[in-house]
């Protein structure tokens, strides 16, 4: 199914290669690569107005990296960008799933999530991701601690609150989404430190909706906000509000849906001990918003974190480990968004998280950040003809992962 657009690509390949010298800058002030790397481009092909689909290959001292490439024109009123995700919070599916499901024309798999639960033996593994989650204006969960995500180490300065998101202005842009709530009770307001998340801070209260869906919640009182191996706190509580008036109480987290109409709060430590005082017919209010740094509330976010910043790459990003990878930046003024993904076919190389962000920044944009990778790393689109959607890259596992979420490109001209 790769083959789909070969023999266009045979006719239509233009190779652009940037003779990159040492200490040089590329158009735009953009960092050069290291000398001697050469990006070859094949000329990009529709997906559906306004989306384009294309090939690159990057020699690197390594070898060769194959690139898939996503370009998309935000400033074009028929394409929106939105969040692709199983429905649920904390479920996970393959992209192409993910995108014939909601109709996208393209996509790339998107944040790190709870995918491994060796250091709590008996625990449930969620799936649910790091960051913040923003689908069509509806805010589906805040970020875990900094220390309780998955993924590569941040760079100095980075949070589980960083995200790439789309405003209702129709532009792309980083930003940081810190969550501001409280659990409102007759003796006074308490915080309310997260929202469907698979790790809570110490000492916090956290709210699931329905939108969290059947996962178990106990994991969410395990790790610390440094240390996600440390061991699962021994004070908690479960309180289930249901229009307004607490209906139970446990003295562990459970799990099962949460019923439309009901929330469920979980505390650990000093969180679990303000909701012991609840009792059954209590009333409780709860109340929570995602607060933006940026001009402007997002229609679309997800989680990752910045790589690239006004064209170059940030302090202190990784120059060692190498692994198939998967970003997502925009251009100048955010109407231009690149959406990369890594092939990780059998002697392709990969890449670290720097060489990410010189490439994002090469092939045009201005800023940028990193999503997961390995075998996460997914592009695909949907063929205009039979709207069959391909994975266009190889992903490293030899098969799709399932993941918790995604970028999903919409044109309404697709049809």
């Amino acid at each position: 199914m790769r083959q789909r657009f070969g023999r266009v690509r045979a006719v239509l390949t233009v190779l652009v290669a940037w003779g990159v010298l040492a200490g040089g800058a590329l158009a735009g002030g953009a960092p050069a690569t290291a000398a001697g790397e050469t990006l070859r481009r094949a000329a990009a092909v529709p997906v559906a107005p306004g989306v384009t689909y294309g090939e690159f290959r990057l020699t690197v001292p390594r070898g060769t990296v194959l690139g898939h490439l996503l370009t998309v024109d935000l400033a074009d009123p028929q394409v929106t960008v939105d969040l692709l995700h199983p429905g649920v919070v904390g479920a996970r599916a393959p992209v192409s799933r993910l995108a014939a499901a909601q109709g996208a024309v393209g996509a790339v798999n998107g944040d790190f999530f709870h995918i491994v639960e060796v250091q709590h033996p008996g625990v449930e593994v969620t799936g649910a991701p790091d960051g913040p989650e923003i689908a069509a204006g509806r805010v589906l969960k805040s970020a875990v601690p900094d220390g309780q995500r998955f993924g590569p180490a941040l760079p100095p300065g980075a949070s589980t609150e960083d995200v790439i998101g789309v405003g209702y202005d129709r532009r792309a842009r980083l930003d940081r989404l810190t969550l501001r709530g409280a659990v409102l009770t007759a003796r006074g307001p308490l915080p309310l430190r997260g929202l469907n998340l698979f790790a809570l801070p110490v000492n916090g209260i956290g709210a699931y909706t329905e939108r969290w869906g059947p996962a178990s919640r106990v994991r969410a009182t395990c790790g610390t906000d440094t240390d996600r191996a440390a061991p699962c706190s021994t004070e908690t509580a479960e309180v289930t509000v249901r229009h307004g008036r607490v209906t139970a109480l446990a003295q562990r987290p459970g799990g099962g849906g949460v019923a439309a109409g009901s929330v469920v709060l979980v505390g650990r430590e000093e969180g679990a001990r303000q909701l012991r005082r609840l009792r059954p017919g209590d009333p409780v209010g709860v109340g929570h918003r995602l607060v933006s740094r940026g001009a402007g509330p997002l229609r679309f976010a997800i989680g990752g974190f910045p790589v690239l910043r006004d064209a170059r790459p940030v302090d202190g990003l990784d120059t060692d480990a190498v692994a198939v990878r998967t970003a997502a930046g925009f251009g100048p003024g955010g109407r231009v968004l690149y959406l990369l993904s890594l092939d990780g076919a059998v002697g392709q190389a990969g890449l670290t998280v720097r060489e990410l962000a010189l490439l994002m920044g090469e092939l045009g944009a201005r800023e940028a950040v990193d999503l997961d990778g390995g075998g996460s790393a997914t592009l695909v689109t949907r063929d205009p003809d039979s709207r069959q959607v391909t994975v266009r890259n190889h992903p490293s596992g030899g098969a799709e992962r399932p993941v918790a979420n995604g970028i999903g490109v919409f044109s309404s001209r697709s049809s």
